[in-house]
């Protein structure tokens, strides 16, 4: 009976207890103390790292926009491709996803220190070396190569989909290829768009993996903050869920406006740029 009734039981299931519970929990620990009392202190402790939290968005941003740059046009070639070659650079881009994350983090750091390769190789033409790890520019990197793929999907997806036919009709009563593009291409493929900035921007605002091993602990970004009230020297799981409350409203809020410049506003900026 549950299954002809309720098709929808499994999933809500698993978002009660995977997803609900653990928000109610979060919510739980950050209006308390450690005694299970009510308090505000801790979201008001969480002023104190507004610089970081700031920085964290600024980065993820950043990383948002270079990937978003880079993986558009790469999306647009691979639909315009054969079968054959549409998988193949398929696999590409999925092949480094194959490895374990630390692993691809550690890769970079041995390019990017002060003797790794990228500074040997510049060496040979008397260039160098220059600071590239531990810096902000080494944590963009690694969030935009290992976030790219996650933005190239998505916009990919929506371009196998795109009626063709409008933009040989706008093709052919004479419309230059960026008012296409503005106009026929690019509201088709918003919701792609859409799609791909949250599966970058969510993960590089939390992230503190890269932060660390790329930043050098230098470049402390709002996930390490949060990692760092649930270890062991620190531990703090009030603070650590106040922060992670906060960072939630702040994604939830970034995501709503970003909602508002909807297929039909892009439409009619590209009827006013005509």
């Amino acid at each position: 009976m549950i299954k002809s009734r309720y098709p929808a039981f499994p999933y809500i299931a698993f978002m009660a207890i995977f997803i609900v519970v653990p928000l109610i929990m979060v919510a739980y620990f950050a209006f308390t103390t450690g005694s299970g009392e009510f308090t505000l202190q801790n979201i008001i402790r969480v002023g104190d790292y507004i610089p970081v939290i700031i920085k964290s968005l600024f980065l993820a941003f950043v990383a948002t926009v270079i990937c978003l740059l880079l993986g558009y046009p790469f999306a647009y070639i691979m639909a315009g491709k054969t079968s054959n070659i549409r998988s193949t650079m398929f696999m590409l881009i999925m092949l480094p996803m194959w490895m374990n994350f630390l692993l691809r983090t550690y890769s970079w750091m041995t390019i990017l220190e002060n003797n790794g390769l990228l500074n040997r190789f510049l060496g040979i033409f008397g260039i160098g070396p220059f600071e590239m790890i531990n810096t902000q520019g080494a944590v963009v990197l690694g969030m935009v190569y290992d976030y790219l793929p996650f933005m190239i999907v998505p916009l990919y997806t929506v371009m196998m989909k795109m009626d063709h036919s409008l933009i040989q009709a706008a093709q052919d009563l004479g419309a230059t290829p960026f008012q296409v593009f503005l106009n026929v291409t690019l509201p088709q493929t918003v919701q792609g768009i859409k799609t791909g900035i949250t599966m970058v921007f969510v993960p590089s605002v939390s992230t503190f993996v890269i932060s660390r091993m790329l930043g050098g602990g230098s470049e402390l970004m709002v996930g390490d903050l949060i990692e760092m009230q649930f270890g062991s020297n620190n531990y703090n799981p009030n603070l650590g869920s106040a922060i992670s409350f906060v960072l939630m409203i702040i994604v939830l809020i970034c995501m709503s406006m970003m909602n508002q410049f909807d297929s039909d506003n892009i439409e009619k900026e590209g009827r006013i740029a005509i």
